[in-house]
């Protein structure tokens, strides 16, 4: 009787840039074909905008291990930044205007992560609170950045690149998607280099990373700048795609700690967590003021929706620190993991 071969199970496993394909393809090829322009401008362009914001502070706090509440203020800087340099210099293109507004806000994360040389933890968190404070009264306090406007309102140039008006909220959502992927595709291209090697073992073990030769200080220097960088950029089209027009007070402490959550809550040292966590605070609100005003009816006011919004968030950071550190990136993972086909493969 012939021996009888045993048939190992062997997960089938698809190619890790399947998903953000398929998920570009349905962005680009299908989104704006069958969404309303109430999903564009109420849901898409501020989910693009702060998932581009996690992003960079997922680089930051994530990968590098450096702790910043001061978020919000490199997105004002960067919208602030590109609006005058639109203003003020004639016949500058658009998409130079917003690398030079990142650039701007990556200086002035560079000056702000100094600290970070000599603080560690809770300690350079507090002090990353200073850029929040400082950037907030600066553009309250000097007309200049807001062309003198008496309400320090700044409000967006026309969106138009090489002749092609984007002004459109169909145009728009392209706008920011192009400089979303672009920028994301940057961010994960740092995060699998050295330099994200690098951030992560200071990380890990900052007496251990510089005995093995990581420069320590460049290193923490070059993640705040490149955070900062891309938050400036999310900071743009915040102002310009989504908003359209902005005031210092809409990048206040409360922003800087939406971001903080959509980390924490989609999952850090991860780039698709940003995306995830960010879904869930963008489209969290829209959900509860429907099923609030459904059972509770008119008791149900922009109050009420505010704290519950605050009640239900911290609620759920509580829980997914409790039970799923690593968020929802990690949840997904579980899930997929579990409800993956399996194929047998013979051997010998």
């Amino acid at each position: 009787m012939a021996a009888i071969t045993s048939q190992p199970v062997v997960s089938a496993k698809f190619p890790g840039w399947i998903a953000p394909l398929v998920f570009l393809v349905f962005a680009f090829g299908i989104v704006p074909f069958i969404g309303s322009s109430y999903l564009i401008e109420a849901l898409l362009l501020p989910f693009l905008a702060l998932s581009l914001a996690g992003v960079g502070v997922n680089l930051l706090t994530g990968y590098a291990g450096q702790v910043s509440l001061g978020s919000a203020a490199f997105m004002a800087v960067g919208a602030f930044a590109a609006f005058n340099f639109n203003l003020r210099v004639e016949g500058l293109p658009l998409l130079v205007s917003i690398a030079l507004a990142g650039g701007i806000a990556a200086a002035v994360g560079i000056v702000f992560g100094l600290p970070s040389l000599r603080l560690r933890g809770f300690y350079l968190a507090v002090s990353t609170l200073a850029a929040q404070f400082f950037v907030q009264w600066a553009l309250t306090k000097f007309g200049w950045f807001s062309n003198d406007n008496p309400s320090g309102v700044i409000d967006a140039p026309k969106l138009t690149i090489a002749g092609i008006d984007f002004d459109s909220s169909t145009g728009r959502y392209y706008f920011a998607l192009v400089v979303v992927t672009a920028l994301t595709f940057f961010a994960w291209r740092v995060a699998s280099s050295q330099t994200g090697r690098n951030f992560i073992a200071i990380r890990d073990n900052e007496t251990a990373a510089r005995i093995i030769g990581v420069p320590v200080l460049r290193t923490k220097l070059l993640a705040f700048a490149l955070s900062s960088f891309i938050i400036g950029v999310a900071g743009v089209l915040w102002a310009f795609a989504y908003l359209r027009t902005v005031e210092p007070a809409g990048f206040n402490l409360d922003r800087s700690f939406q971001i903080l959550f959509i980390v924490i809550i989609g999952g850090l040292a991860t780039i698709r967590g940003a995306f995830l966590g960010a879904a869930l605070m963008v489209v969290f609100p829209v959900v509860l003021s429907r099923v609030g005003s459904f059972l509770l009816g008119d008791l149900f006011d922009s109050g009420v929706l505010d704290m519950s919004q605050r009640i239900v968030i911290g609620a759920l950071i509580i829980a997914f620190l409790i039970l799923e550190p690593d968020g929802l990136a990690a949840l997904g993972r579980r899930l997929t993991g579990r409800f993956r086909p399996n194929t047998p493969e013979p051997v010998g």
